[in-house]
């Protein structure tokens, strides 16, 4: 009865928590802390560490320090085997020099013409040969390819009577086929490259002999097209220093487009200041060519045969620096599987460009044609295959693969036809000719071989 009598536990007093906090213990953390702990945070991290570092474009600063970082990079460049062009202008200086010391006639009016004229036909062949090296492969047959072009153009202007521009353009073509055949067992059928033009140059030679027939020369017709390609010369003085102008505007123009372009992508550009100085430079060249072609005496003016080459190169150039065609050439040089990984078609590049060297050997086959005076069964032939090689690799185009410029065409050739004028202008003979154009040769190989491993030492490679 005492236990049914007790009243019921309250809330509180049948649960009642185990503990009961203490305010302290029930406060904020705000509440608690001491002045110390709420003016500065435990762990706040400085303002500036959270904001991005830029980052400067090393050209930048080469181009902010004016002609001191100019000449550091250029010390830089030297030291890590990246020449450029420089060995083979301070060849074309010196072999200048020599020749003028030996010969006072060799910087004539009538000297310098002979070489730009017999620079042209080869130099023309060697634009070709410069992308195929670019990209890592070489072409046997340009000999016997340009004189299956000039046969062709023979037998149809001359023998039948075809008229001349088509003619041209047909034997132009003919080597654009040739070197598209080519290509096309290089590439897709994967005989190597160098059988292919070693066997072209062996049939294309036995095709210019049996299109020649019975005759063994067949001569170009007066005021023919392919006559004039290095017979013609612009007598009035208005064309060479009209053409040397249109090239420094050009050219300045380049620079200036090429600079508001950078500038656009927010990338580094060329300061005005080295735009003016790289233009007057360029001018200073060709108004000079202008002014010895125009005006000592025995000036014949300013050939045809330069215009053309110079346009050829001008436009080689554009495509193989300005194009996306000439882009994947230097990536398929530099690493084909690399390019073809990154989806280009490695065999579609291959092929053009074996057609791109038939077709400019076809057509510098006509400018040999014309020196000579017609077409033979002999053109071609001899050390013609050679020279349009050794000006390429001495103008700067690696024999590796990658890596070369279209205008080392222009200084190998220049190089090479003037070594040629000015031993013939000492009555040097033609053994120490080809003697002394191998060596040429040679040394221009050995200081691509050692840029090369220089550059791979210095990690730039």
């Amino acid at each position: 009865m005492s236990d049914l009598a007790k009243t019921p536990e309250t809330p509180a007093e049948s649960e009642a928590p185990a503990e009961t906090a203490t305010p302290a213990e029930t406060a904020t953390p705000a509440e608690t802390a001491t002045p110390a702990e709420t003016t500065v945070p435990a762990q706040a991290a400085p303002a500036d560490a959270a904001a991005p570092i830029p980052t400067v474009d090393p050209r930048l600063l080469v181009r902010q320090e004016g002609f001191k970082g100019y000449w550091s990079e250029f010390s830089r460049k030297i030291r890590g085997g990246e020449l450029g062009s420089l060995p083979v202008v301070l060849g074309l200086i010196v072999i200048a020099i020599v020749f003028q010391v030996q010969n006072n006639n060799f910087l004539s009016a009538s000297s310098v013409a002979n070489i730009a004229v017999y620079s042209s036909g080869l130099g023309i062949m060697a634009v070709g040969i410069v992308f195929v090296l670019i990209l890592g492969e070489i072409d046997l047959s340009m000999g016997s390819v340009a004189g299956v072009g000039a046969a062709v153009w023979a037998v149809l202007n001359v023998t039948n009577g075809m008229n001349d521009l088509l003619s041209v353009v047909i034997a132009v073509a003919s080597g654009l086929l040739i070197g598209l055949l080519h290509g096309f067992f290089f590439a897709k059928i994967g005989v190597p490259a160098f059988v292919v033009t070693l066997a072209g140059f062996l049939g294309w030679s036995g095709l210019q002999i049996w299109l020649m027939g019975k005759e063994g020369s067949i001569n170009a017709p007066t005021g023919s097209i392919v006559e004039n390609l290095t017979a013609y010369y612009f007598e009035d003085k208005g064309a060479a220093y009209g053409l040397a102008a249109v090239a420094v505007l050009a050219y300045a123009g380049s620079l200036l487009l090429d600079a508001k372009r950078r500038k656009a992508a927010a990338l580094p550009s060329r300061p005005t200041s080295e735009i003016v100085l790289r233009t007057g430079v360029v001018a200073i060249l060709c108004f000079v060519v202008a002014y010895v072609l125009n005006e000592p005496e025995g000036a014949r003016g300013l050939p045809l045969a330069l215009v053309l080459f110079v346009a050829v190169l001008v436009i080689a150039d554009f495509v193989a620096r300005r194009t996306l065609f000439g882009r994947k050439v230097f990536a398929v040089g530099g690493n084909a599987e690399a390019a073809r990984r990154a989806g280009i078609n490695v065999d579609r590049i291959r092929i053009l460009v074996f057609g791109l060297s038939g077709m400019l050997a076809a057509f510098g086959g006509l400018f040999v044609a014309s020196l000579s005076g017609g077409a033979t069964k002999s053109l071609g032939s001899g050390n013609t295959l050679m020279l349009v090689i050794a000006a390429a690799v001495i103008g700067g185009t690696s024999l590796f693969g990658g890596r070369g410029k279209v205008w080392s065409a222009l200084l190998g050739m220049i190089v090479i036809q003037s070594i040629q004028q000015g031993l013939n202008m000492i009555g040097m003979a033609n053994e120490i000719q080809f003697m002394i154009t191998g060596a040429v040769l040679l040394a221009a190989v050995v200081i691509d071989s050692v840029s090369r491993r220089t550059q791979k030492t210095a990690g730039r490679a």
